[in-house]
This record gives structure tokens, C-alpha cells and sequence, in this order.
């Protein structure tokens, strides 16, 4: 430490240059790749990932299901526009309102483009979901069905608009869905190619609505533009409310110091801090994600928090001096230890977060850690250089004021306020702790009541047109948020084989040696078949190419054969049987009446609707056939629709898996996880036909799991900094007493931080779990100071009781300051538009001066208590004249 300050005043000019050139040096291999690139990736340099599905690793378990039963089921991320008309008596179902709607929808249809790739990107016109794109069911005599277009043009007069809700309303699979019960609403769903390009979808979906002159409002939402929306909106914020955070920093600086050329130092050092971490955070080819674009909030204070420590002590020194060297050698003496393993906790608080299983927060915190370094490498090396270039003359009537050689800053209201701060923290020691444990206890609570929770449309704040968006939208429909329920029979491992030695044993015991030869050819297929559908085309095909070339004595028997296959595959389509699709229909409707739901579709619905239509549309016969075969009869009319392939995206063509499409009128996770467990206790209540296994898959759920991760994962990183740091502590102090009580206003602030979420319902989302390790970094940062002046200065006054007016001068003046000035500085945050810079704004600066106070009251009030076993030994004399001024002050 002594070496970094004596080289940087030696050369001070040097070491200027060589950090600067070094994060030249950065920015440049930032910007290199786009030097001969096109002009649009030239302006986008880097990635923006705002995906929460990114949260998870690759092979997460969720994760690989979700694209698997998306694939499956051909399902695609939906944006969500409502179309609100309540000005018309008749809402939406007049003419204008429905040809625009319609023109939409058509444009819509044609939003494709390619990207750089060479892959087709936007909207899949196939499966968007819109009046003018939707089968009207309607019956057309006994038996027979017709199938015609909801809207196949614009009406031309009222008449066929009111026929067109008409039609609407007569649609199971319609009602709240895309039309609103009351008609004021039509809901139109864009499937999406990528999740990636919804923003660019809305942006030109937007420029369209504008050329509607009408009374009708459009709303747009859903998950994927909030995401999306959000990277965009991150990035702006990334580049505005930190620099204003800065300028209120600089400005608060320079009310304490009154010297703008000193202050710049400061500023430097976390300029240039900022820009390093995220340069290397760029270069080594990570994504700028949700957390990653909050690491300059995160190193700015830190890096300011060290440069003011040294600010402060010079401020009060300088006029002792005379000489900025000199005098920045003695404070640099004094503070480097402090600093030095302030900074140490605080990059272990953060890269603790590597404990957690999601890959973004564990590229927030290794990275917040190296900047941490950074900042630390800097202050001690820029600062002294910085403050050695200033002309002596620049110090004139610099400092606190002396009389005589001893202090005068007693006369200033923050030294009188500390003073008589820390006389009351000795005298009413008892009454602070008991009242400190009182607090303890309520956040014990509070903390007990902590739900985790998020909602990606919540990052952004209650007046943001997404927000407005998606209250109407949740409001008027039956909700715009997504999720699945995938079901397939529940075949344990030995299915196969078992299935395969069923067969076997049907055709040994047949009279033929040609029949016979299935046996063999069903146990071999059986070990390599990937299931037993695929098993059964295998003998199908087999038993086909020998009835062609069969003699009449053995077709018989190759037909017969054909038949017992046939039934066996009838028995695997289990999504055929009325008693199973009886059993979706009841599990549909007990999700219905948790009131979790605000409606669910599955093929259910399907069939039921076709079947009511081939009974000339009687009310009575909305429901399920009877039998497997009259199922089948439904599902083949379906097929003569215009859009036959949307029944598979509620069954597989085999019918041997299912899915239910959820509509919630809420993104929260807390819902998402209810619903889960409400449909598991459904299962276990209500045993099903055959044994059924489900998987949840969907945007909403995936958010669930990786929330689910982060609780368990943040918990496991804040113990285990916890530990890591108290070890620390102890071995600065060599004492387990000393360590131990550094670690009483972190864990205090800690248990007060996530007391006051729990007690106030605050949602716990990533946003206010990692403030865990910036509790951690900042909180031990005050504790460190506070006791290691305490232990230096104690010697020369013999008792904690004297010593502690010293204590309370110029350190508990430079905790004091930092409190002030980074804990207001990062008020600026609250004017951003995202929640979660928001939050990370007003927790930044509550934890600061909650953790300022928390040091100023509790450790005095208990240093008093344990004065015995702290100082006992402890009679080492000054080494420096510095002490016994700080006796005099």
C-alpha cells in the first residue's frame, strides 16, 4: 500500500496516464468490431438482453421442457392488442372499428422480414388469432358442418358487423378470449418467430394504428414486448440516471469541500472504474442483461466511498501540514488498511452472488467484484497522484479552521451534532440496544412474511403506457398472460419392453409361422423403438408388406393381425377416451374457479363444439361424445376446417399428449406458483382415468422457476459472504470479539432491509435480493472505519469513554459525509421509469445511511458494554503526532 501511494506521488502524471490510457485502451476493443461493420451494428456494439428466460442456464430441466412442449405443440410467444371502442352503443362491432381491425390484421399477415442470418423473423400469419382469420363452427344440417370465415371482409353495414358478434359469441373457444363480455373488445394474438423482435413488431404494428382516425383505443402488452421493451428502455437508463446520479454526487461533494478541482478526483476514479468493468464485462462477450446494466450503480458508490474517506481526512488535515504531500502521505498511512479490506468484503459480498445457480446474477456480482477492485487500485493510486499535480496555491484557506494548531471544526453544526451523537450513544447505550433488539425482532417477522414475486410488466412504473396496457387488457379479457399444462401418460421405464412383450405373446400363440414372425420382429423393435407408437407403425408396416403379397389363406390372418395392432394404438390415444377428456374438462373447471384462471382452452372445447354443430347446433349436445369413435367422427370434421392444424396445438397428431392454453390475468409468480399447487392437490384428489404426468411450460412459468432459484440461490451466497467476511474481520483484527462486532451493523441492516420488504408486502424480485450484497460491501465499509480509528486513538485516552469524543470527530465526520453524499446521490434513480432502477435508487440510499446510523449508534452503545474485553491489552502508544490531535479535536 505504502509502495501504490509512494509511486503515484513520485509520478504522479504517469499514473494518471496509465489508467486513463488503459481504459482507452478497453473502450477501443469495445468499439473495434464495428469499425468495419454495417452502420446499424455500429450503433449497437454490444447485445441487450433483457430475456428472464436467460436467468436459467441452457440445460435447465424447465427450460429444455418449455422448448420441447413449444415445439411440440407448435406454439409461438404472443403479443397481445386489444381493441377497446366505448364510445360506439355497439363497442367494437361497428363498421369502422371492425375494418380497421381487419386492415390490421392484414398487415399483420405480412410483417415478416429477414434478418442478417438469412432467417425469416416477425409475425407467423399461420397462427395469429383474429376475427377475419378464425373459423365460425356452425352446423349445416344433421350430421354436417360448415365452416366459413368469422369475418371474411370488412362489414359493410351495421347489420353484418352485429352478425359478426353474433357469430362470436357462438364460439366457446372465443368468449373472453377475443371478444369481451361486454363487446366493447377485440383481443388480437400475434405469434411472434422470436421473442427477440417484439419490440420491432409493436414499433411497426404502432405506425399502422396511427393511421386509424377513429374513436377506438388500442392496447398493446404481453411478456415478450415487456421484455423487450424493457432492453430497450435499460439501456437508455443506463446512459441517463447514472450520470445524474454522479451529478448530484459531485455537487454534494463540492458543498462539503468547496474546491471543485479536488473533487474531480473522486470522479475520475469512478468514471473510470464504470467504464473498465463494462468494458471487460463487453469484451469478453457477455450480454448486457437486467442485472449487468445496474453494475455502474453498483461500482459508483463504492468507488466514491473510499475517495471520500481520503477526502475527508486530508480536508481535516491539510491545515496541520501545509503540504499536500505530506499531508496525503499520513492520511493515506491511516486509511490504507481500512480501505483496503473494505474494499476486500465488499468484492467478496458481491462475488458470493457466483453461489447462485442463475448465470446473470453471477455475472453481476464477479463483475461488480472486479470493479470493486478497481476502484480500490484506483483511489489509491490516482487520488494521491491527482491531489500531488494540484499547485500548492489551490489549498489556500483549504481544510478546517485552527486556532493555534488545534481544531476549530467543533464549532461547525455536523461536529457539534456528532458530538454530542456519540455522548448520547455512551450514555444511552442500554436504551439503544434494547431498542435495537426490539427492532430486530420485527424484522425477524418481517422478514418470516417475505413472498417471492415478480412480473417483468412491473418493471415499469404505473404510468407507463405498457402498464396502462395491460390493466385494461387483464380488465376487459380473460387475461394476456400465457401459460401451458402439458399432459401424457405416466409410463414408467419398463413401458416399452412391457408393451413389446405384450404384443410378442399375442402372436406366438397364432396358428401361422407368418404371424408367429411378428413376435420376434416386436421384441427386437421393442428395445429400440423410441416409444410405443413408434413400435406399433414398425409391425404395421411389417404385416402391410406382407398382406400385398400374401395368398388368400394367410390375408385373413395378416388382416386380423392389422386389427389387434389397430386396437393397441387406439388404447395408446388416450386423448381419444371420453373418460380422460372428462376428466380435462373437470380440471379445466376447477382452474376456472380458483379464480388463478381467467379462462383455459383445450381440445375439449374443440370437440365439444363440433359435436353440439352436427346436432344442428342444440345447446344440450355441447358436450363430449360418448364413445372414443364418436370423439374421432368430431376431430375428423375439424379437419375440414380452414385452419385444421390449430388442433394440434391443444393434442399431437398420435393423441397421446394433451395440453390445456391458460389465460392469466396476472403475470406474478406468486399466482403462477399457487395455480401449480392447486393443480397438483387436483391430482391427488381427483385420480385420473389412466395415470397422467404434467408438465408447465410458458413464459409466466419459466419466470417462476428462475425466482425459485434466485431465493435459494441468494440465500446460500449471503451466508456464505457472511462467513467469508466474519473470518476476515476477525483475522484484521485478530480477535473473534472485534470481527464479531463488525458484523453487528451488517447484519443488522440486512435483517432491517428484508424486515421492512416482508412487513410492507413488497414484492421480493432479484432487484432487492441482490441489495443483500451491496448491504453487505457498504455496511462492514462504516463498521471498518469506525473500529479501526476506535482501536488506534483508544490507547491515547485510556477509556472508551473518552476516547469516543475523538472518534466522533473527523471519522465519524467522514462516515457522516459519505453518508450524505452517496446515500442523496442515488436519489436520482427514482425519476427513472423502470421499477427496478427505482427500487435499486431508493434501497441504495436507505442502506447507506440506515448502515451509517446503524454504526454510529450500535457499535459505541455496545463498545461501552464489552469496553472490558475489547481494550484489555490494548496500551500501545501513539506513533504519530497525528493521535494527539486527534485527542485535541
Amino acid at each position: 500500500m505504502k509502495q501504490f501511494t509512494d509511486m503515484a506521488l513520485r509520478a504522479p502524471k504517469f499514473t494518471i496516464w496509465m489508467a486513463v490510457a488503459a481504459a482507452m485502451l478497453i473502450v477501443g476493443l469495445v468499439l473495434a468490431p464495428t469499425l468495419s461493420s454495417s452502420v446499424a451494428q455500429v450503433l449497437n456494439p454490444f447485445s441487450i438482453d433483457a430475456d428472464p428466460e436467460n436467468m436459467l442456464f441452457a440445460d435447465d430441466p424447465v427450460r429444455i421442457v418449455h422448448h420441447q412442449k413449444k415445439k411440440q405443440f407448435t406454439l409461438y410467444d404472443l403479443v397481445v392488442v386489444g381493441v377497446v371502442n366505448e364510445g360506439h352503443e355497439e363497442g367494437v362491432f361497428n363498421t369502422e372499428t371492425l375494418s380497421n381491425i381487419h386492415d390490421l390484421t392484414k398487415f399483420a399477415e405480412n410483417l415478416q422480414w429477414l434478418d442478417d442470418d438469412g432467417v425469416t423473423q416477425g409475425i407467423v400469419p399461420i397462427d395469429i388469432i383474429a376475427p377475419s382469420v378464425i373459423d365460425n363452427i356452425e352446423q349445416e344440417g344433421l350430421g354436417a358442418v360448415r365452416f366459413d370465415w368469422l369475418m371474411e371482409g370488412p362489414p359493410k353495414t351495421q347489420a353484418e358487423a352485429l352478425e359478426v358478434r353474433a357469430r362470436a359469441r357462438s364460439q366457446p373457444l372465443l368468449n373472453g378470449s377475443v371478444v369481451s363480455d361486454d363487446g366493447k373488445g377485440i383481443a388480437l394474438y400475434f405469434p411472434l418467430t422470436s421473442k427477440s423482435v417484439s419490440y420491432q413488431v409493436v414499433q411497426m404494428l404502432e405506425e399502422r394504428i396511427a393511421t386509424y382516425d377513429s374513436g377506438d383505443a388500442f392496447h398493446i402488452s404481453g411478456l415478450p414486448i415487456a421484455q423487450d421493451q424493457f432492453a430497450v428502455e435499460m439501456f437508455i437508463q443506463m446512459a441517463i440516471s447514472s450520470p445524474l446520479a454522479m451529478g448530484l454526487i459531485f455537487a454534494l461533494m463540492w458543498y462539503f469541500f468547496r474546491n471543485l478541482t479536488l473533487i474531480a478526483a473522486p470522479m475520475i476514479v469512478a468514471m473510470i472504474s464504470t467504464t473498465v468493468t463494462m468494458g471487460l464485462l463487453i469484451i469478453s462477450g457477455n450480454s448486457v442483461h437486467i442485472m449487468s446494466s445496474m453494475i455502474p450503480i453498483f461500482i459508483m458508490p463504492v468507488a466514491v466511498l473510499d475517495a471520500i474517506h481520503i477526502l475527508s481526512d486530508f480536508y481535516d488535515r491539510y491545515p496541520l501540514y501545509k503540504d499536500r504531500k505530506e499531508t496525503i502521505r499520513h492520511v493515506m498511512r491511516e486509511l490504507s488498511k481500512p480501505m483496503l479490506f473494505t474494499s476486500l468484503t465488499t468484492a467478496v459480498g458481491f462475488a458470493s452472488l457466483n453461489f447462485t445457480p442463475l448465470p446473470p446474477i453471477q455475472l453481476f456480482g464477479t463483475f461488480v467484484a472486479i470493479g470493486v477492485l478497481v476502484a480500490w487500485l484506483l483511489t489509491i493510486t490516482i487520488v494521491p497522484a491527482y491531489i500531488a499535480l494540484m499547485p500548492e496555491k489551490k489549498f489556500e484557506n483549504f481544510g478546517m479552521k485552527r486556532e493555534g494548531g488545534i481544531a476549530t471544526m467543533h464549532q461547525s453544526k455536523l461536529a457539534k451534532a456528532l458530538k454530542s451523537f456519540g455522548a448520547g450513544a455512551y450514555k444511552n447505550a442500554i436504551f439503544i440496544l434494547v431498542f435495537v433488539a426490539g427492532i430486530a425482532a420485527v424484522s425477524g417477522y418481517g422478514i418470516s412474511k417475505i413472498v417471492p414475486n415478480d412480473n417483468p410488466v412491473k418493471w415499469f412504473a404505473e404510468e407507463h403506457q405498457l402498464r396502462k396496457s395491460d390493466k385494461v387488457l387483464n380488465e376487459m379479457f380473460a387475461g394476456s398472460y400465457m401459460a401451458y399444462l402439458a399432459l401424457s401418460v405416466d409410463n414408467n421405464d419398463n413401458s416399452l419392453p412391457g408393451f413389446a412383450k405384450t404384443l410378442s405373446d399375442k402372436f406366438t400363440t397364432h396358428d401361422l409361422p407368418q404371424i408367429q414372425s411378428l413376435a420376434a420382429i416386436a421384441l427386437g423393435a421393442g428395445s429400440s423403438a423410441g416409444s410405443p407408437s413408434e413400435l406399433l407403425d414398425h409391425l404395421t408396416l411389417t404385416a402391410e408388406s406382407q398382406v400385398e403379397k400374401a395368398d388368400n389363406a394367410s390375408v385373413t390372418a395378416w388382416n386380423a393381425a392389422l386389427d389387434y395392432i389397430d386396437e393397441r394404438r387406439a388404447e395408446l390415444q388416450v386423448f381419444k377416451d371420453p373418460a380422460v377428456l372428462t376428466y380435462i374438462a373437470g380440471l379445466q373447471s376447477y382452474m376456472a374457479e380458483t379464480g388463478l384462471v381467467g379462462k383455459s382452452n383445450s381440445v375439449v372445447e374443440i370437440i365439444k363444439t363440433v359435436h353440439r354443430e352436427l346436432f344442428l347446433g342444440n345447446e344440450t349436445e355441447y358436450r363430449l361424445p360418448d364413445t372414443a369413435a364418436g370423439v374421432a367422427q368430431t376431430l375428423i370434421t375439424f379437419q375440414n376446417s380452414h385452419r385444421p392444424d390449430d388442433l394440434w396445438h391443444y393434442v399431437t397428431p398420435d393423441y397421446e399428449n394433451a395440453n390445456i392454453w391458460l389465460q392469466l390475468k396476472t403475470g406474478d409468480n406468486q399466482e403462477m406458483s399457487v395455480l401449480e399447487d392447486r393443480v397438483e392437490q387436483y391430482f391427488n384428489d381427483n385420480p385420473a382415468p389412466v395415470s397422467l404426468k404434467t408438465d408447465w411450460f410458458g413464459l409466466t412459468y419459466v419466470n417462476v422457476t428462475w425466482q425459485d432459484q434466485m431465493v435459494v440461490g441468494m440465500a446460500k451466497a449471503l451466508l456464505s459472504s457472511f462467513i467469508v467476511v466474519a473470518l476476515m474481520m476477525m483475522f484484521l483484527y485478530r480477535s473473534i470479539l472485534w470481527g464479531l462486532l463488525a458484523m453487528v451493523p451488517l447484519t443488522f441492516s440486512v435483517a432491517v432491509l428484508y424486515g421492512v420488504v416482508g412487513l410492507f408486502g413488497f414484492d421480493y424480485n432479484a432487484s432487492i435480493a441482490i441489495l443483500s450484497a451491496l448491504s453487505l460491501g457498504l455496511s462492514i465499509d462504516y463498521a471498518i472505519h469506525f473500529l479501526t480509528r476506535a482501536r488506534n486513538l483508544q490507547p491515547v485516552h485510556g477509556s472508551w469513554k473518552d476516547t469516543i469524543s475523538a472518534v466522533f470527530g473527523e471519522p465519524a465526520r467522514a462516515i457522516t459525509r459519505n453518508v450524505v453524499v452517496v446515500g442523496a446521490g442515488f436519489l436520482p434513480l427514482l425519476l427513472a421509469p423502470l421499477v427496478p432502477y427505482q427500487t435499486v435508487g431508493v434501497s441504495i440510499s436507505s442502506i447507506l445511511v440506515f448502515a451509517g446510523f446503524a454504526t454510529l449508534t450500535i457499535l459505541p452503545a455496545l463498545m461501552k458494554l464489552l469496553e472490558k474485553w475489547l481494550f484489555a491489552g490494548n496500551t500501545a502508544l501513539p506513533q504519530n503526532t497525528d493521535q494527539v490531535v486527534e485527542q485535541e479535536r
